[in-house]
Order: structure tokens, then sequence, then C-alpha cells
């Protein structure tokens, strides 16, 4: 079955980096396009970034452009965010997703990983 499983997140201070990573496996990675969005404490969860399958096409959020990359490695099966400049809003569980196609909407993708928390203190 699909897997997604995130790690790399933590606790840091305002403006440190993390760089989180998404390990897939049973499915074919280069076909999925993969997504990361988040979901603070009341909050939905809210589009953060998204790769396409060949890495060639990517899409992020006006609130993380500047400072989040998006990238890929077809041959580790992993997707990584590359979050600097952190700032307490940047709060919440992150989620990797992969769909076939790369969006921003939720249901645009069919599998999910479990999250990993990322905690921003002023």
């Amino acid at each position: 079955q699909v897997q997604l499983v995130e790690s790399g997140g933590g606790l840091v201070q305002a403006g440190a980096s993390l760089r989180l990573s998404c390990a897939a496996s049973g499915l074919t990675f280069s076909w999925y396009a993969m997504g990361w969005f988040r979901q603070a404490p009341g909050k939905e969860r809210e589009f953060v970034g998204a790769i396409s399958g060949s890495g060639g096409d990517t899409s992020s959020a006006d609130s993380v452009k500047g400072r989040f990359t998006i990238s890929r490695d077809n041959t580790k099966n992993t997707v990584y965010l590359q979050m600097n400049d952190l700032k307490p809003e940047d709060t919440g569980v992150y989620y990797c997703a992969a769909g076939m196609r790369l969006g921003e909407r939720s249901h645009t993708y069919a599998y999910w990983g479990q999250g990993t928390q990322v905690t921003v203190s002023s």
C-alpha cells in the first residue's frame, strides 16, 4: 500500500530554517505530483507548495514565496520542503500528499502522510 512518511519537524526560533522530508513507498513516485499542506490549531488545512512528478513545475502559496522551496529526488522517492526565515505563523502540522496532478486543493491528492509538527517560537 502507499505510504508517505514525513520527517524533519521540530521546535525552532523565528528566523531559523528547517528541511522537511517525505519518503514515499508503494507507488511509482515519478508519476505523482507531490504537495505540502499545513494545519495550525483551530484552522483549516492550507496549501503550502507542490511539485510536478518530473520536478519541472512548482507552485507555492503567497505566504511562503521567497522563504520555502519544494524539491524532489525521484531516485530516492522523496520530496523536500526547505523552510527558511521561519515565522511563528508557520507553526502547524505539515503534511505531504501525492496526487496525479499538481494542484492547490486538498482533493487533488489521493494519498496523505501522518504529518510532522513544526513549531516556531518568537
